[in-house]
């Protein structure tokens, strides 16, 4: 995914208000923006790192600004989290998770479950159809080692209960965790941090649910997924999770 037109350099002033963030351009113009994550983006609002924005001069936006990018610790990541859609489709179109290239239909945003819509619902004739749920990640605490949730997410942990029951009916029920940075090769469910979530994570695995994360290269002009990387064992979640209900 390129970005076009061209992102802005700046440097991050503040984020607030989970939607808005002030920045310094290099022309020196203070500037407001949109910023497109709801998450708690723990250790990505570091005031005075470098960001870049995308421009939407001429839009009917409210704000022209919106925030793309940030460099924490000589890493570039991404924070839009709506990206990881288009993200999760490259991958899987590209051969990234398991067989998921080979399912011929590929159908984005299909209602599923009571309340929601799946993101994509991958179909072959010959086989059941899948139900793909992409996740956005972006969280690290300990080097190599990407984490989700970064906050506690009950709307996450709905989706886990619902892909259990896709599973169970027999259908294939599919996480992906897309992480929009290059300096990961795992995925770690955060139990500590949202406990609820790694219970049904772990639940939504013994129903029979796969869970995949790709990791992407992420620059100023585009971002591109390049690998898989292990997940770790959902059974270890499940267990730091019940103990916390304890």
């Amino acid at each position: 995914m390129q970005f076009s037109p061209p992102l802005v350099p700046a440097i991050l002033v503040r984020r607030y208000k989970r939607f808005l963030f002030d920045a310094v351009l290099d022309d020196g113009s203070e500037i407001t923006g949109f910023c497109p994550n709801t998450g708690s983006m723990l250790g990505l609002t570091t005031p005075g790192a470098r960001i870049w924005l995308s421009d939407h001069l001429g839009s009917a936006r409210k704000y022209r600004y919106a925030f793309e990018l940030i460099e924490v610790d000589g890493t570039v990541v991404g924070v839009h989290a709506a990206l990881a859609n288009r993200l999760a489709e490259e991958a899987i179109v590209g051969g990234l998770v398991e067989d998921l290239s080979s399912y011929p239909v590929l159908r984005r945003e299909q209602r599923y479950g009571a309340k929601s819509r799946i993101d994509f619902l991958l179909s072959n004739p010959e086989r059941p159809d899948a139900y793909v749920e992409v996740k956005n990640v972006h969280f690290t605490r300990q080097s190599g080692v990407a984490e989700f949730p970064d906050t506690v997410t009950a709307r996450g942990a709905r989706h886990l209960q619902e892909l259990a029951e896709i599973a169970a009916s027999g259908r294939r029920a599919i996480m992906l965790y897309v992480v929009q940075r290059d300096d990961c090769n795992r995925l770690r469910l955060c139990g500590d941090l949202d406990p609820g979530y790694a219970f049904a994570f772990a639940a939504a695995v013994r129903a029979g649910m796969e869970a995949y994360a790709v990791a992407c290269r992420v620059s100023a002009d585009q971002i591109t997924p390049i690998r898989r990387i292990a997940v770790d064992d959902p059974a270890l979640a499940g267990l730091e999770a019940a103990r916390r209900y304890l």
